[in-house]
């Protein structure tokens, strides 16, 4: 008896399909605090130049 031939295009078409498929949790995007902090840490740079400018 021959074993059965496997198609491993077929394997690979559906680790495919498997990798690209979207989760709904996953398609959430995920809230970024990157972009908030760096503009408080420039406003409170700005702040302390205008400061001590002023004082000077």
């Amino acid at each position: 008896m021959s074993e059965p031939q496997i198609d491993p295009a077929g394997n690979t078409q559906q680790f495919k399909a498997f990798a690209q498929r979207q989760e709904p949790e996953a398609v959430a995007p995920k809230r970024s605090y990157l972009v908030p902090a760096i503009v408080v840490i420039a406003a409170v740079i700005v702040v302390a130049v205008v400061v001590f400018l002023v004082l000077q």
